[in-house]
C-alpha cells in the first residue's frame, strides 16, 4: 500500500545539520539571479553598521488625522472581556489557548517551546533553528502586539484607565527587553512592520499625541521612549526591505508598515521620505504580486486575505490624510475581493490553498480565530460599492466600524443587493489558474468544485505554494467533502511541513512517491512544475475543465499528467479522467482527501461519504490490480490530517487509490452528489 516516508523520525545528528544547512544555502543560491548575487553580497557586508542604534531625534508634535475610529454603536463586552485576560497574563496564541504567559509576558521566549532566544544581533540570529529560539511563529506572533489594540479597544469604549496603563506596562518592558537591534524582534523587517500596524492603531485608539495617558511630565517622557522606538523600527524597515527572491509578501508588509507609521506619525523631517517611499513601492507590488483577475501570486488563499489587507489599511490610512492611490492599486484591490468573493461557497468556506500562517495585519477582532474573509468583502462593499460583495459579508462585521467610522451601518445599509450580479462574479481567472464548476450557486443545493491549473507559486522560490496542480476542492450545499489539508507547520516540524505540502496532501495523482515539484527548503522549491488549462467551458447542461501539468516530464521515465473534469449539471454528477502518458512501468496514486467533518463508508461498487445529513458517492477507477484504502489520523504513513489552524491538526479521511501502470491509462473517477 501507500508508503511514504515516516514523519516522526529521530532528531538528525550535528553533522547531518550541518550538511543540510550546507545544501540549503547552495539551493537558496540556485534560486537567486545573476543580479541578486551581488546585491546578497553587498548586504551582508554592510549589515554590520546596523549594530549601532539611529541617532534620536526630538520629535515635533503635528497634527495627523486618525484612520481608526471608535464606534459610537458597538458592543463593549468581548472587548472588556478581551482585556481583562491580557491583564491576567492570559494569552490564545496559535495552539495555546488561556495561556498564562504573564502581564508583561517574557517577549524573548518561545511561549509554545520555552526556549529563550538570545540577545544577539538579531540579523544575525538565526530564528530557522529551532533549537534556538524555539518555534519562532508563536514568539513574534506575541511580539506583532496585537493584544495592545484589545487593550485600547476596551479603553476607548469603557475609558477605564487601567487599560492604558496596561498598555504602557506592556510598552515598557518591551522596550527594556528588546533594544535595538538585539533579538529575535529585531530579526525581521516585517515583523517591525506588522509591529508598528498594531502600534498605530493603539496610538490612535489612546487619543494620539495629546492622549491623557502622555498628559503629564512622566507621560510625556513615555510618549518620547516609543516615538523613538518608532522610528527605530521606520530606519530598521528601510534598510531591509525585502528585494529580488525574497520580495513577496514580505515587501507589500514591510511598505505598509513603513507608509502607516509616515501617516500615522509625521513627526520627523525625513517621515515624508519613509512615505513616499513606502507608496511607490506598493503601488509597484500590488500589480506585480496580484493577477489582473484578482489573484495573488503566491497561490495561497490566506496570503491573498493577508496581502488585501494589507493593500486596504495602506488606502484607508492614506484616504484619511489626504492622500490617494491610483485606479491600479484600487481595482487591484477590487479584482482580489471578486476572486474571493467567488471562491467562497454558500457556507462561507474557504479552499485553503497553498500556505497559511494564520497572519493579519491588524487585530481589530478580540477573540481568537475570527473570520478573516468576510469582513473584507464587507469593506470591499463599501469601498467600492458592490452589491455581490455586501451578500457574501452580511451581517457587517465590527472591523468595519472601526475602521470606517461614523454613519458605517448607514453606508453598509444602502447597498442594493438585490441589483447584484449573480455570484460567483467569475468562474474562470486562467492568469491565476483557477476554474469553478458547479451550479445552483448560492442556494442550500449549491455545488461548487475549485481547480488549480496554476503556477507553483510567486518567482523563483515559489516560497508558499504547495505541489497541488490539477488538484481540487469540492462542497456540495455548504458542506465540505473533498478539500485542502492545510498547511499546519512552518519552521517548527520539517518532517510535517513537508508532508502538508506534498503532492501527496493534495487531491490530484503521485507518481512513483516523487512530488510534482522538488522541495528544496521550508520555503524554496525547485524544478517548478508548469501547469494549464488547455479547455474550458461552461453552457446551462454541463461545465469542462481540462488542464495538465509536467511536473512528472523530469523523471528518468517521464509522464505528462492531464486531467478532464465534466459536471453533469442536470444529473449532479462530474466524471474525472486522468490521462497519464508514461514511459515505462510506475506507481500510480490518487489521492482524495476529506473534511474532518465526513464519514466514509462502503457502498456497492462505490464509496459512501456523507458530511452533516449531505451524502455523496465516489466510485473510483476500475482496475484489478488497484488497491483502496482510508486513512485517519496515521502516522504510519502521515495521512488522513487536515489543518484548519495553524500547529493544529486533526484527523480527517483520506481515499487513497492506487496501482503500477504503463502505457497510457485513463482513470475514470466519478462524483455523484
Amino acid at each position: 500500500m501507500y508508503e511514504p516516508a515516516v514523519v516522526d523520525a529521530p532528531p538528525p545528528r550535528p553533522a547531518v545539520r550541518a550538511a543540510a544547512r550546507v545544501l540549503w544555502y547552495v539551493n537558496r543560491l540556485r534560486c537567486m539571479t545573476v543580479a541578486e548575487i551581488p546585491h546578497r553580497i553587498a548586504r551582508a557586508l554592510t549589515v554590520q553598521r546596523q549594530r549601532v542604534a539611529p541617532r534620536a531625534a526630538p520629535a515635533r508634535i503635528v497634527a495627523a488625522p486618525a484612520w481608526v475610529h471608535v464606534p459610537a454603536r458597538i458592543g463593549a463586552r468581548p472587548y472588556l472581556e478581551a482585556a481583562d485576560r491580557i491583564c491576567a497574563g492570559r494569552f490564545d496564541l496559535f495552539a495555546l489557548r488561556d495561556a498564562p504567559l504573564g502581564a508583561p509576558p517574557p517577549w524573548n521566549r518561545d511561549p509554545k517551546t520555552g526556549v529563550a532566544a538570545p540577545s544577539v544581533f538579531g540579523l544575525r540570529l538565526n530564528y530557522r533553528d529551532v533549537r534556538v529560539v524555539g518555534d519562532i511563529k508563536y514568539l513574534w506572533e506575541l511580539n506583532r502586539q496585537g493584544h495592545l489594540v484589545t487593550l485600547a479597544q476596551a479603553y476607548a469604549l469603557s475609558g477605564q484607565r487601567h487599560y492604558a496603563a496596561a498598555i504602557r506596562a506592556h510598552l515598557e518592558s518591551w522596550f527594556a527587553a528588546c533594544p535595538y537591534p538585539r533579538g529575535p524582534n529585531w530579526s525581521s523587517a516585517l515583523e517591525a512592520a506588522l509591529r508598528l500596524i498594531n502600534w498605530a492603531a493603539v496610538w490612535q485608539l489612546l487619543g494620539g499625541a495629546h492622549g491623557l495617558v502622555f498628559t503629564n511630565a512622566d507621560g510625556a517622557r513615555f510618549r518620547e521612549r516609543w516615538l523613538q522606538s518608532i522610528r527605530q523600527h521606520a530606519l530598521f524597515i528601510r534598510a531591509n526591505f525585502s528585494r529580488y527572491s525574497s520580495a513577496n509578501n514580505h515587501l507589500i508588509g514591510e511598505a505598509a508598515g513603513l507608509y502607516i507609521a509616515a501617516l500615522t506619525w509625521p513627526f520627523w523631517p525625513d517621515a515624508g521620505k519613509w512615505r513616499a517611499q513606502a507608496h511607490a513601492i506598493l503601488e509597484r507590488e500590488a500589480e506585480r504580486q496580484n493577477a489582473p483577475d484578482g489573484v495573488n501570486r503566491e497561490q495561497s488563499t490566506s496570503y491573498q486575505q493577508f496581502v488585501a489587507e494589507l493593500l486596504l489599511l495602506a488606502l484607508l490610512a492614506g484616504r484619511a490624510n489626504g492622500v490617494a492611490f491610483s485606479r491600479a492599486y484600487t481595482g487591484r484591490i477590487e479584482a482580489m475581493l471578486e476572486y474571493l468573493a467567488s471562491i467562497v461557497d454558500v457556507a462561507g468556506n474557504v479552499p485553503m490553498i497553498g500556505d497559511a500562517d494564520d497572519a493579519v495585519a491588524l487585530k481589530l477582532a478580540p477573540q481568537a480565530g475570527a473570520d478573516r474573509w468576510r469582513w473584507l468583502l464587507g469593506a470591499g462593499a463599501l469601498l467600492f460599492r458592490r452589491g455581490e460583495f455586501k451578500r457574501k459579508a452580511d451581517p457587517p462585521d465590527d472591523r468595519l466600524r472601526w475602521l470606517f467610522g461614523a454613519g458605517t451601518d448607514d453606508a453598509y445599509a444602502r447597498l442594493d443587493t438585490a441589483r447584484a450580479s449573480l455570484l460567483p462574479v467569475r468562474r474562470e481567472f486562467p492568469l491565476g489558474g483557477y476554474y469553478i464548476l458547479g451550479c445552483g450557486f448560492e442556494t442550500r443545493d449549491e455545488i461548487r468544485l475549485l481547480v488549480d491549473a496554476g503556477p507553483l507559486g510567486y518567482g523563483r522560490l515559489a516560497a508558499h505554494g504547495h505541489a497541488d496542480a490539477l488538484a481540487f476542492t469540492l462542497s456540495v450545499g455548504g458542506r465540505e467533502f473533498f478539500v485542502d489539508p492545510g498547511t499546519y507547520a512552518y519552521h517548527a516540524d520539517d518532517a510535517w511541513r513537508a508532508c502538508f505540502r506534498s503532492t501527496a496532501a493534495h487531491n490530484t495523482v503521485l507518481i512513483d512517491g516523487v512530488d510534482q515539484s522538488r522541495q528544496a527548503g521550508n520555503f524554496m522549491w525547485l524544478a517548478h512544475a508548469n501547469a494549464g488549462c488547455s479547455a474550458w467551458h461552461s453552457t446551462e447542461d454541463e461545465d469542462v475543465f481540462e488542464g495538465w501539468h509536467d511536473g512528472y516530464a523530469r523523471l528518468r521515465e517521464p509522464v505528462v499528467h492531464r486531467r478532464r473534469i465534466v459536471l453533469d449539471k442536470r444529473a449532479r454528477r462530474f466524471v474525472l479522467e486522468d490521462r497519464l502518458v508514461m514511459a515505462g512501468r510506475h506507481e500510480v496514486t490518487l489521492f482524495f482527501h476529506c473534511s474532518e467533518n465526513c464519514v466514509v463508508a462502503s457502498a456497492p461498487a462505490a464509496l459512501r461519504i456523507s458530511n452533516g445529513g449531505r451524502t455523496i458517492e465516489l466510485r473510483l477507477p476500475q482496475i484489478d490490480e488497484a488497491r483502496i484504502g482510508v486513512y485517519c489520523g496515521s502516522a504510519d504513513p502521515p495521512l488522513g490530517w487536515i489543518a484548519r489552524y495553524y500547529d493544529r491538526k486533526e484527523p480527517a479521511p483520506t481515499i487513497v487509490w492506487q496501482a503500477r501502470l504503463r502505457g497510457e491509462p485513463v482513470l475514470r473517477s466519478e462524483i455523484a452528489c
